[in-house]
């Protein structure tokens, strides 16, 4: 073991709780957030040649933030990947159809007017993207903004609704 792995881990030492206080706020889960902060520390550990004297606990915070919004990310896709997919599976089955259609019809009617309760500035974006499938370069277009905007909305918008929003709404 050389110098530098001793001092790599008394860094470790000094702000683990530091880096797992910053991804467990993000994550709001304790295995979660755990996992996430080793995944920090090997980051941190990997870009220590490009760190630039700015400030070690910004520089190292703001790479546990990064890393545990990307987490969070990957987590929002794989549930909607899944009710996705769950979705088109009850669709597919060649049941009573004229039943199925009622129920489908119904479901996006009172999707339509719970769309209608968000806040308007989330009204545009959650349908932009959801509804018209249109992708974050276009609705920044046409609302001539930054697509970091479009992103920072519909971040916003799926917390709103989480908030606000039951699951049994929809059923």
């Amino acid at each position: 073991m050389d110098g530098s792995d001793h001092a790599f881990r008394l860094l470790v030492e000094k702000y683990r709780n530091d880096v797992f206080r910053t991804v467990f706020a993000v994550l709001r889960d304790q295995k979660e957030a755990e996992d996430a902060a080793q995944e920090v520390f090997m980051k941190i550990y990997n870009s220590l040649s490009q760190y630039e004297s700015q400030g070690f606990k910004t520089w190292m915070t703001r790479i546990a933030v990064n890393h545990a919004i990307d987490i969070k990310r990957k987590q929002a896709r794989r549930k909607e990947e899944v009710a996705a997919a769950l979705e088109q599976q009850a669709l597919g089955t060649p049941k009573d159809c004229v039943e199925k259609e009622l129920i489908v019809n119904e479901r996006q009617r009172l999707v339509r007017k719970r769309l209608d309760e968000l806040p308007e500035n989330y009204r545009e974006v959650i349908y932009g993207f959801y509804i018209a499938e249109k992708s974050y370069q276009q609705l920044a277009e046409e609302q001539n903004v930054q697509v970091k905007t479009i992103e920072t909305k519909l971040y916003r918008a799926r917390i709103w609704m989480k908030k606000n929003w039951k699951e049994d709404d929809f059923s």
